[in-house]
């Protein structure tokens, strides 16, 4: 059965109809905003509220994110130091671990398309990892920037439980909003 529209109805009845059989879910910001998380770039975002002061930096490394706030996500800062970008996120990281946020409707309907055995892949943007809390099939899920919800040391690959992770983020990491 081809799709009789494009749109939402035209899609929904290609899904409902038992011709589809594979599909493949790109997801980003949008389908986590709905929960309450800020994305990077909106008013409010991370980006918009950055204050480079505040965080154990170089002086030049400060000068760099006033100038381009995207610097505190930067690869090559987080090497050099990796302070920036743990004080910004702590509330994040911790907020992540406490399951402060819910998943939205939009992860769910992932979970019931990986029920239903149509959902083939989800390729998601978000590192918040919401989708975890559905209990969908982690195979099927590719985050593409890595996800809090499974915490790797960037240099060798070794996976670190989270709460392990979170319980040094407490004690470790200065608290910049408080």
């Amino acid at each position: 059965m081809p799709l009789s529209s494009l749109d939402l109805h035209g899609i929904a009845d290609f899904i409902r109809s038992g011709a589809c059989k594979s599909i493949v879910v790109l997801t980003g910001a949008g389908v986590s905003t709905g929960a309450g998380i800020p994305d990077f770039r909106s008013p409010g975002g991370m980006y918009d509220s950055l204050r480079p002061e505040l965080l154990t930096a170089t002086a030049a490394q400060r000068r760099q994110m006033s100038d381009d706030p995207t610097a505190v996500v930067y690869r090559d800062l987080f090497f050099a130091n990796q302070f920036p970008y743990l004080e910004v996120r702590r509330p994040f990281i911790l907020g992540t671990q406490e399951q402060r946020w819910k998943a939205t409707l939009s992860h769910w309907f992932m979970k019931f398309l990986d029920e239903d055995g149509l959902l083939t892949r989800l390729y998601t943007q978000n590192i918040d990892g919401m989708d975890y809390q559905t209990g969908i099939t982690r195979d099927r899920v590719c985050a593409v920037h890595g996800s809090i919800a499974r915490v790797n040391c960037e240099a060798c690959g070794v996976e670190m439980p989270q709460d392990e992770f979170c319980d040094r983020v407490r004690r470790q990491i200065k608290d910049i909003y408080n």
